[in-house]
């Protein structure tokens, strides 16, 4: 079975062609190539100001923290997957300029009967501390309240979601216009940073599913069948080798806690590389869902080429050595090492690595954009180039 067949097969897909078949027809806002969709000013009726609103979940993450937590009893491990979830709204809407006075809101769908309130507990109080983390940087995030529903007839564990949303002046924000000529500055998803308190495997919140069922042992289809969609076959039910507690490639972190390495937030670094390089950022990508292959829904007539990437951390080796994925494969499933990335000037690039180093955060440029007709997209490997023009 090759790659995209096995994905599918487990109810997942990198390119989520029929989600995007399903709202081609949407309106896509004020700025069609903006990262996130950006709407007139509809609470104050201002026409210099807009609106920016983004929903997002921690995904099935939570299914990987479940059984972690019922295997250690580290009640920690929930407060990840908080930080997930907001990661994944805030870090997009940072990718417009979004970087402050943010109204958050969650939505928590549990089965009471296997979630317990002091998870609960865990992932509210894990909010506000993000909440508070963020405002020794001088950004300002405001909970709004939320959801937290017993829904297990729905579902089997946790989903942990949130929305957010952020009013903004129209001339501070980002709009993706990438052209021949830029160069392409990648921030790592990995290492540790000067506002995180471990090291962080790099992984997101993205190809989760592929990860859990590729790595982790059978063991754990019998011992946690509430886990894992039952639709699923059986050979491609955690088909790995791995414990969860077993020792990862990184010394004193073990395989469990290293694939569920919180969602890294690139907010303070994106807050000061707008302070000081504004006029010479002309794109921000979020490499999320399709990871290295993600800033192609943004583009028009131009050839993305990516041919000094940062090194591929040991988390993804790991799981490329688990599932035997395609490397090709790997980098539109996951971010590889960077899920973020910037189209600039060439001449503010060194300053805008400057600003990510002293946050503890490694950063290069990985490459450049060339005029094209049509969108592709090259990608070099380990001396292999990979080509992409389907998306």
């Amino acid at each position: 079975m090759n790659d995209s067949h096995k994905y599918a097969a487990r109810g997942v897909s990198a390119t989520k062609d029929d989600v995007h078949q399903a709202i081609k027809y949407l309106d896509k806002g004020l700025y069609e190539k903006a990262f996130c969709k950006v709407l007139p000013d509809l609470v104050a009726n201002d026409p210099d100001w807009c609106n920016i609103m983004h929903a997002d979940t921690a995904g099935t993450k939570g299914s990987l923290a479940y059984m972690y937590w019922k295997e250690t009893n580290d009640l920690s491990v929930w407060r990840g997957i908080a930080q997930d979830a907001i990661v994944m709204n805030v870090d997009d809407m940072a990718c417009v300029g979004a970087v402050d006075n943010i109204i958050l809101s969650s939505t928590i769908g549990r089965n009471a009967s296997v979630i317990p309130g002091e998870v609960i507990s865990e992932i509210i109080n894990a909010c506000t501390d993000f909440i508070s983390k963020m405002k020794e940087f001088d950004i300002n995030i405001e909970l709004a309240g939320g959801e937290t529903a017993d829904v297990g007839d729905v579902v089997r564990t946790i989903d942990v979601g949130y929305t957010t949303f952020a009013r903004l002046p129209r001339k501070n924000l980002v709009v993706n216009n990438i052209r021949n000529g830029q160069v392409i500055v990648a921030f790592a998803s990995y290492g540790k940073s000067v506002y995180e308190d471990a090291y962080n495997g790099g992984t997101g919140s993205n190809g989760l599913t592929s990860a859990r069922h590729d790595v982790f042992s059978k063991v754990y289809a019998d011992k946690y069948p509430e886990s894992y969609d039952h639709h699923i076959a059986q050979d491609l039910v955690y088909a790995g080798s791995q414990l969860l507690t077993d020792p990862s490639p990184v010394e004193g972190v073990d395989v469990g806690k290293l694939v569920l390495s919180p969602t890294r937030t690139y907010l303070p670094l994106i807050k000061l590389a707008l302070d000081k390089y504004r006029d010479n950022i002309h794109g921000m990508i979020h490499c999320s869902g399709g990871a290295q292959t993600k800033v192609m829904k943004f583009v028009e007539n131009v050839k993305i080429v990516k041919d000094q990437l940062l090194d591929v951390p040991p988390l993804f080796s790991l799981i490329q050595e688990e599932s035997k994925t395609s490397w090709k494969e790997m980098f539109q499933v996951f971010n590889m090492g960077h899920r973020l990335e910037m189209y600039v000037d060439e001449n503010a690039a060194q300053g805008l690595i400057d600003i990510s180093k002293q946050l503890g955060i490694d950063a290069q440029v990985i490459g450049h954009v060339e005029k094209f007709d049509g969108e592709l997209l090259e990608l070099v490997h380990e001396g292999n180039k990979y080509i992409y023009d389907q998306f």
